[in-house]
This record gives structure tokens, C-alpha cells and sequence, in this order.
């Protein structure tokens, strides 16, 4: 998302005769205009199983399963403005956990971008909203929408990847605790690679590493990796 939301940004017409402090705000101002518009998957937590949707859930799940349940949920597209402030709405996210296939190795990342409530902590997952653009034709099923914005959010957050590896569903994190939790629901996919090296990682993945499985546990992480650590394990 943050690449469309920055093209838009650009484009914004800023007077060269403001101070810098004035072109802040207005540059501020505009992200806010943009995140009004931005529509995001939604599902209504009432239609979903009860144990997705519970104080912190862990649910080891096939594809086909997710992919039913969230299409007879009946999912929309929703103004994200109003789906932030709606704890009756989970917004779905694909967050995508890279590990070693040997599984010592997983990479993470310090957050450092719009979610400002995450700032500061340390992430597994690479992922964020899907968005209409993730529609790729005129009745998209629930499963396209999802592979294809999962799709996209990698190749916005990664400048280099091996093609050959391939993401492979693991299952649900979800948790009432955060207020950034209360309103999202985690779908986990995870990709093994043997060339660790070759992940080139962009500007919004501040701090890129591969850290030894380990020793994830002595980090101040963002509880959603917690929960994933805990699924995939």
C-alpha cells in the first residue's frame, strides 16, 4: 500500500513558498485524505467460526478451509476510515513469515512504518491490506483476491526474491488485546528458501536481518509474531 500511497503524495500539488514546517503538515493532511479513500477486506466477526475470533487465536488451518469459510462469511470491501474504528469488522491481512528451510533461520524486521502503533517492535511478518486492486477480474473469488494481494504486498516489500519459492498457508492468528489486533484477522503464510541471501529487502522493512529461530523469544515483538511463532511452530 505504502508505494501507491507515496505516487499520490507526489503528485499532490505542494507550494514551493511554504516553510518546511507548513509542507509537513500538508503532506500530513494528505496521507490522512488518502487513507479516507482506501477501501480494505473486510469480514463481519460475527459470520466467522468463533475459535478465529477469540482473545488470542492460534488455528492451524488448511487453504481450502479458510478459503470456504471466509467466502460463505461473505466478505466486502470496506472505507478503511470506518473499519479501524469498527472492532465488528475484521480487515483480513495476509502476513507472510520467511524462514530457512532448515527452520534455524527467520527473518525479521523492526516496524517503522504507517502503523504507528506497532513502531519500535519486531516483526516476522510481511504483509498489509488487500485492497479492490487485488480484484484481477470481474467476480474474483475469495481465494484470488487473497493470493493476489498477498502477492502484491511481497512484491512491494521485497526488491529481490527467489521466484522458486513458493508461500504455503499455515493457518489464523487473531487477538482482542491491542487495539491494532482487535480489528485485523491474520492470514499466516510462510515461505522456506535456501538462498536466505537472495531476499533483497525494501525501504519499508527497516532493519532487515535473518535471526537465529532460537533466540526469537528474547525480542520485544509485535504480539501478532508471537502468535505466528506460535503457529508455525
Amino acid at each position: 500500500m505504502w508505494k501507491r500511497t507515496v505516487k499520490k503524495i507526489l503528485s499532490f500539488p505542494f507550494s514551493c513558498n511554504c516553510d518546511k514546517r507548513s509542507d509537513l503538515s500538508t503532506i500530513i493532511q494528505w496521507i490522512l485524505f488518502v487513507n479516507k479513500k482506501e477501501s480494505v477486506l473486510c469480514i463481519h466477526r460475527d459470520r466467522l467460526p468463533k475459535s478465529w475470533v477469540c482473545r488470542k487465536s492460534v488455528v492451524p488451518l488448511d487453504l481450502t478451509t479458510f478459503i470456504d469459510e471466509c467466502t460463505l462469511s461473505r466478505f466486502a470491501f470496506i472505507n478503511r476510515w470506518e473499519a479501524e474504528d469498527s472492532p465488528a469488522l475484521k480487515q483480513v491481512i495476509p502476513y507472510i513469515v520467511l524462514q530457512t528451510a532448515d527452520l534455524t533461520q527467520t527473518a525479521i524486521y523492526n516496524r517503522q512504518g504507517s502503523e504507528k502503533r506497532l513502531h519500535d517492535l519486531w516483526s516476522l511478518g510481511i504483509g498489509g491490506h488487500i485492497n479492490p486492486i487485488d480484484q484481477e477480474n470481474a467476480n474474483p473469488s475469495f481465494k484470488d483476491i487473497l493470493i493476489s494481494g498477498m502477492e502484491r504486498e511481497l512484491s512491494e516489500e521485497l526488491i529481490k526474491r527467489p521466484n522458486q519459492d513458493q508461500a504455503k498457508f499455515c493457518g489464523v492468528i487473531s487477538e482482542d488485546i491491542t487495539d491494532v489486533g482487535s480489528v485485523h484477522l491474520g492470514a499466516v503464510f510462510r515461505i522456506l528458501t535456501q538462498t536466505p541471501e537472495s531476499y533483497l529487502p525494501g525501504p519499508e522493512l527497516s532493519q532487515f536481518q535473518w535471526a537465529k529461530t532460537k533466540d526469537l523469544n528474547q525480542l520485544d515483538m509485535e504480539l501478532w509474531s508471537e502468535l505466528a511463532l506460535a503457529l508455525i511452530s
